[in-house]
Order: C-alpha cells, then sequence, then structure tokens
C-alpha cells in the first residue's frame, strides 16, 4: 500500500517509507506548522523505526532545526514532553499494525495535527529527497516527565494490594508500565516479554490471546493483567479471571473516577455511556483521534465542560485539570494508555471491589470486535457503500438479524436492529482491512454476532 494519512498519521509499507519519503513529509511538517528550531523525535521498538527517525531527524538537521532524539518512548510520552517544551514532535510508529509496516504521527506544539495541518502538510509536500545523514541530540527527559506525571497523581499507594501482570511482548512502554505499577504500589509480574515485534491490537484480540492471557491470569494468581499496543497510546486490561475489559469500557471507568462531565468519543463506542445517565453531554464522532480532539476542544468552551474523549481502542485524552487520588493531573489531549489502565485499578484498591464488580455495574451493553484482514481497501470501501446504499443488500447479509431500527453513516455502516443488537463495518483508515464492530446484552452475543457477521462477508467475497 502506498503511504498515506490514515486516523493517526502517515501509515505504509517498511519498504514504501523510503528515507526520501519520510524526510519529504517531514520537511512539508515543518514547513505547514510553527516551531521555534527544534523537533522532538521518538520512536517504537519495530525494527525499521531507528533508521526511519534517522531520516526524519536528517531532514530537520537539514532545514536548520536543532533535531532532539527522545529514544524509544510511548507516544504520549513524546507528545507531554514536546508540547512542555513548545515544540513539534515526530513519532515514528505503526502502533499496532505488523512489523512490514510503519509510520509517522506528527505533533504541533500545541498536540496531535488536526485535519486541516494534514491538508496544509499534503500541500507543502514537495517529493522524495533523501537528506545527508547528521546526528540528532540525545533527549532523555521524555520518560521520566512521563512517570512523574502519574507518580504524582496516584502515589505510591494507590494500588496496594494488587497483584498485576504485564504482558511486555514488544510494547515500548513494557518497562514503563512495570515500573510504573510498582512505584504506585502493586506487586507487578513481568510476562510474555519478546524481542521480535508482535503486532497487539487492543480493539480486536484473537482468540489466541485471549486464551494466552487467562492462563497466565490463572498461573499467577493475579488481579489484573495489563498491556499497551506497540506504541503505548491504547491499554489492554483483563480481570481476575482473564477476560479483556474493552477499551470504551476502561474509558468510561476511567472518566467516571474523574468526575467527567461531557464524554466526547467515536460513533463506535459503547452506548452503555449513554444508557447510563452519569454524563451531562455525550458527543459522538467519526473514529480517530483528530475528530475526538476537535469535538473536545469545541466542547470545553462551555462553562464546566469537564470534558474528556476515549475511543473503542481504549486511548484516553484528557481535557481538563484532573485530581487523581494522590494529587493534580494536568490535561494531556492526546491518545493514552497509562491513565485508562491505572485509574480503574486504583478504583478497584479505593473501593476494595474487583475490576469485574466495576464492569458489572455498568449497563448491560457488551460490545466485541475483529476484522477481516488483508482485504484491499478499495474493496472494502465498495463493499460498504454498496450495503449503504441498496436496503435489499442489507437485508439479505442481515436477515437472520430481523428489522433494522435505525441506520448510522458516520462513519462506514452501523445498524441498529429492532432487537437493540448494533453492527457497524468500517474500513480501516490505515491497513488493508475491513473492521466489525458488534454490541448486545451480553459478551457471548456481541461476539456472536461479529463472528457470524465476518462469515458472511468471508462468504460475499469468496
Amino acid at each position: 500500500m502506498a503511504p498515506k494519512f490514515g486516523t493517526s498519521g502517515l501509515r505504509g509499507l517498511v519498504t514504501e517509507l523510503t528515507d526520501g519519503l519520510c524526510a519529504g513529509y517531514t520537511r512539508a511538517f515543518l514547513a505547514a506548522v510553527p516551531h521555534r528550531g527544534r523537533l522532538m523525535i521518538g520512536r517504537d521498538l519495530r525494527p525499521s523505526s531507528a533508521r526511519i527517525a534517522a531520516a526524519v531527524a536528517a531532514a530537520a538537521r537539514e532545514v536548520g532545526l536543532s533535531a532532539l532524539d527522545c529514544g524509544e518512548v510511548p507516544t504520549p510520552a513524546l507528545a507531554l514532553a514536546a508540547m512542555t517544551a513548545g515544540a513539534p514532535s515526530v513519532m515514528v510508529t505503526g502502533s499496532h499494525i505488523p512489523a512490514d509496516r510503519n509510520g509517522l504521527k506528527f505533533y504541533t506544539a500545541a498536540g496531535e495535527i488536526t485535519k486541516a495541518d494534514e491538508a496544509a502538510i499534503l500541500a507543502a509536500y514537495a517529493g522524495d529527497a533523501p537528506a545527508s545523514r547528521a546526528p540528532a541530540m540525545p533527549e532523555p527527559g521524555a520518560l521520566p516527565l512521563y512517570r512523574a506525571r502519574y507518580v504524582t497523581a496516584f502515589g505510591a499507594r494507590a494500588l496496594n494490594g494488587l497483584r498485576v501482570g504485564v504482558w511486555q511482548h514488544s510494547s515500548v512502554a513494557r518497562d514503563l508500565l512495570a515500573g510504573l505499577l510498582a512505584d504506585l504500589g502493586a506487586a507487578v509480574v513481568p510476562l510474555g516479554r519478546s524481542e521480535v515485534f508482535v503486532p497487539v491490537d487492543t480493539e480486536a484480540v484473537d482468540g489466541a490471546t485471549r486464551a494466552r492471557l487467562s492462563g497466565w491470569v490463572a498461573e499467577h494468581r493475579l488481579d489484573a493483567l495489563v498491556s499497551t499496543d506497540g506504541d503505548g497510546d491504547r491499554p489492554l486490561v483483563a480481570d481476575a479471571a482473564g477476560k479483556v475489559i474493552p477499551g470504551d469500557v476502561t474509558g468510561m471507568l476511567t472518566a467516571l473516577a474523574l468526575g467527567a462531565a461531557t464524554v466526547v468519543t467515536p460513533v463506535s463506542s459503547n452506548t452503555m455511556i449513554e444508557a447510563s445517565g452519569r454524563f451531562a453531554r455525550i458527543l459522538r464522532t467519526k473514529i480517530g483521534s483528530p475528530h475526538v480532539i476537535a469535538a473536545m476542544e469545541a466542547a470545553a468552551a462551555a462553562p464546566a465542560a469537564r470534558t474528556v474523549g476515549f475511543e473503542a481502542n481504549g486511548g484516553f485524552l484528557l481535557g481538563f485539570a484532573a485530581e487523581g487520588p494522590h494529587g493534580p493531573l494536568a490535561p494531556l489531549m492526546t491518545r493514552d494508555a497509562m491513565l485508562p489502565i491505572l485509574m480503574p485499578l486504583a478504583e478497584c484498591t479505593r473501593q476494595g471491589r474487583s475490576l469485574a464488580d466495576l464492569v458489572a455495574a455498568l449497563p448491560a451493553r457488551r460490545t466485541a470486535a475483529d476484522r477481516m484482514e488483508n482485504i484491499a481497501t478499495d474493496a472494502s470501501q465498495a463493499l460498504v457503500r454498496l450495503l449503504a446504499g441498496d436496503p435489499r443488500e442489507r437485508a439479505a447479509l442481515f436477515a437472520p438479524l430481523g428489522a433494522e431500527a435505525g441506520l448510522d453513516l458516520t462513519d462506514g455502516l452501523r445498524i441498529t436492529f429492532a432487537s437493540g443488537d448494533i453492527v457497524h463495518l468500517r474500513p480501516s483508515g490505515n491497513a488493508p482491512e475491513l473492521r466489525c464492530y458488534a454490541e448486545a446484552g451480553t459478551e457471548d452475543a456481541a461476539a456472536a454476532l461479529v463472528r457470524d457477521t465476518l462469515r458472511a462477508l468471508r462468504a460475499r467475497l469468496a
């Protein structure tokens, strides 16, 4: 696939993310956004990331900027450091997609680029041309700053009594996460470290991975097992029975604990948010953090908005000055995995309840998600357009689900049936995948909806 902008930055095959292309987009970015002579650069643990980061640094040096190398850091840690320093930044990561792909996430000094910034970068792009290699200056402060944010807010006793496993795999956040949990009082059990890159999609956890997590929880008598995706901006949380808690549910638990009044979330997130009656205002957007951020910024103008955002993948955005269990927690308007891991665990300690108990207290709406891989984006888009435009095609595909009660075309095709069940189809914005989301009254029913829908789609496309 040719490199292109999706829901979160520029993505493409490693073979196509040449030094010249990466340098060209870096020049375009620096021409399109304000800077004060500095660019901060971070990267994940993919084999290609160091080479791409060097190409980005060389382009920054070529146009007269200081290139500051923050090293292997989670995306939100780089964003926090850069915003604190008032500098733009580039994170080299493909997030959850396989290691044969990678990407660039761009941040202005104020935070993630907007769709308007993206258009300006594309307009300024003048083609591929590698820059002469020049070393970046080491900048080791990003990790300590990010860690201190949570130690200050949660304190040394927030997780006392909890035994927490950390699935380390190849997450760039693996050592930080384990250390931070220990800082906050948990007994930490590191698990599954890998020196080979493992693509972990927190929104579509496959059956084999779920079985592995459940086995670890039982073997090590864990209260919870946590992890992140490759660049540390999406959480993975499993309870004491090894059940993975969907990201929009950890997001809701975090929002409740923070006392949020306004929730901004994509159309794919669980409708338990509305059913709870716990928030003054709920805004639904297209999928992708730029859309969530734009709506959060608009909502924050209202008095006492206390705005947060989160996605079905679990990435959490804090839009107001909040209070943690121990101290202040400043806004961080970028997708973050650490807060929606720590806050539900801290609530377990504070309330003396398990994660499963916290989830059981929420309205009985449960979701599932999976994807059809290796389907060309054009093909998945054409299929979704056909189904969206032809009621007869939908009726044929979804006949077992009964009558439709509503249709939402905000982002892909989202159908609510008279039974209350929901099926949502959406072509991925950054990978050759067709994603399927479902919602029902139980986890098993939601999982069956996803499984049956993907089976029907595969049969149709065969």
